[in-house]
């Protein structure tokens, strides 16, 4: 099992910049698919970007492709998740989630064993 904790979430403004970060702690980071997850109040939990074992491989959602960077430090174990040219429709709950056996191209989040808590981004329009 991976332990999470997320940061770097906030308030800003339409069109500026965030940039999240997953802390892990436990197994060995680097063996686990990571992924970026987000939730808006009534809305299904939806994939955002995910990164290959090595961070050699990313997968974007449409809707944030071009706009958002995922990144890891295997070092680190942590992962981050540059955001730029925020929109309000980015509002939501960012979550980050490890995979075990996982796809970097899988965008399911039942396919995702262990999650963070958690962090709040809300832009203003």
């Amino acid at each position: 099992q991976v332990q999470m904790v997320e940061s770097g979430g906030g308030l800003v403004q339409a069109g500026g910049s965030l940039r999240l970060s997953c802390s892990a702690s436990g197994r060995t980071f680097s063996n686990y698919v990571m992924g970026w997850f987000r939730q808006a109040p009534e809305k299904e939990r939806e994939f955002v970007a995910g990164i290959s074992r090595s961070g050699g491989i990313t997968n974007y959602a449409d809707s944030v492709k071009g706009r958002f960077t995922i990144s890891r430090d295997n070092a680190k174990s942590t992962v981050y998740l540059q955001m730029d040219t925020l929109k309000p429709e980015d509002t939501a709950v960012y979550y980050c989630a490890a995979g075990w056996s996982t796809s970097v191209y899988s965008g399911r989040s039942a396919d995702f064993g262990d999650w963070g808590q958690g962090t709040q981004v809300t832009v203003s329009s």
